[in-house]
């Protein structure tokens, strides 16, 4: 009989009394689950009949406190053991949910094209100041090419362009096939497989295998430039440099930068010869077309032209993913987040900015008849 009465006396209960919610009994972990979750019309909360507490209790208590709209202070009749542990478990409750936010009038919308475009001119405007830097300091290079830093010259030439070889390769080869194999399925049902030669020559040279080329070093090597510049930046050794008085665009971005100018005409290239390969060899395979009849129809008909247009873009291409992988680095500031995001930032931008040269490429040599 007297732990029934206990067990009543210590029951956890809720009440309200003239707008005040007034708890009563041990709130333990096993006991505030059977009180009420729902909001409560109350100003403050009086917790001068509570028992036993522990962080449970606590917690219910101080959320109970958010729900009816009270604050913290709105607690009342808290022991100072009580109080001391409300205090505590307040401190590492998480922040209320922020409300949700208002739908956006039409003025709302028009302010953020506005804020976003504003952004978009001034990083393009920094962007081509950096370029006038870079490309400054690559002419200035034909006046005391004894400032040219050969050893890393040649490293970055075998990181972007030797160690990149097989997967261009592998990647040209492939896309070769896939014309083929496409090509030779729509050709033949006009009765003209023989132009297969034609369309993988022309797509190849033209504009794949320069095209997926500069995608895959823009991948590869711009995001390399930007990881390995804004790693210096978050150790402040480029800080270091300029209290030395050495120029970081002299030494980190000039050598980078001609590198790419270096080795991605001559991934092309390879790009241009293994996609030709592929094809060949799928032709031959699908259509029957031998090598030597797919040599003599490449040689005879096709123009040196397309060959030229797409190593002509390789320096462009170039230029333009070495500019925004370093310059995307040297805004890296002082944490992770700022390098992994500004890392991807220039490889999206990069291969967009190569889509876009491209394009205006391929007008220009539209126009003068190429």
């Amino acid at each position: 009989m007297a732990d029934q009465d206990r067990e009543a006396r210590t029951a956890p209960a809720l009440e309200l009394r003239d707008g005040c919610a007034v708890l009563s009994g041990d709130l333990l972990i096993g006991t505030v689950a059977a009180l009420p979750r729902e909001p409560v019309d109350a100003r403050s909360v009086d917790v001068s009949g509570v028992g036993r507490l522990d962080t449970a209790g606590a917690w219910f208590v101080l959320d109970l406190a958010r729900r009816t709209g009270a604050d913290s202070g709105a607690i009342s009749g808290a022991g100072e053991a009580q109080a001391l542990l409300l205090e505590i478990v307040r401190n590492s409750m998480p922040d209320a949910p922020p409300a949700p936010a208002a739908l956006s009038s039409l003025v709302d919308r028009l302010a953020d094209v506005g804020r976003w475009t504003h952004g978009g001119c001034r990083v393009a405007v920094e962007m081509t100041g950096f370029l006038g830097q870079v490309v400054a300091a690559l002419a200035g290079l034909f006046v005391r090419p004894g400032r040219l830093r050969l050893t890393s010259l040649v490293h970055h030439m075998q990181e972007v362009g030797w160690n990149a070889i097989p997967i261009v390769a592998l990647m040209a080869f492939l896309i070769g096939v896939v014309l083929a194999f496409q090509g030779s399925s729509q050709l033949r049902q006009f009765g003209a497989e023989v132009f297969v030669v034609e369309l993988i020559a022309i797509a190849v040279l033209r504009e794949l295998g320069i095209l997926l080329t500069a995608i895959i070093v823009a991948g590869r090597s711009g995001s390399a430039f930007t990881a390995a510049i804004g790693s210096m930046k978050m150790r402040e050794e480029i800080a270091a440099m300029r209290t030395l008085g050495l120029d970081p665009i002299q030494l980190l971005v000039v050598p980078r930068v001609l590198a790419l100018i270096v080795m991605l005409p001559i991934l092309g290239f390879i790009a241009d010869v293994s996609g030709l390969v592929g094809g060949a060899i799928m032709s031959w395979i699908e259509l029957g077309v031998s090598p030597v009849v797919f040599q003599s129809r490449l040689v005879a008909n096709v123009d040196l032209w397309q060959f030229a247009v797409g190593i002509i873009k390789a320096p462009f291409f170039a230029l333009i993913i070495g500019v925004i992988g370093c310059y995307e680095g040297l805004k890296v500031g002082g944490d992770a987040e700022s390098l992994g995001r500004l890392t991807s930032t220039s490889v999206v931008v990069a291969i967009f900015m190569v889509i876009v040269a491209d394009a205006l490429f391929s007008v220009f040599f539209a126009l003068v008849g190429i």
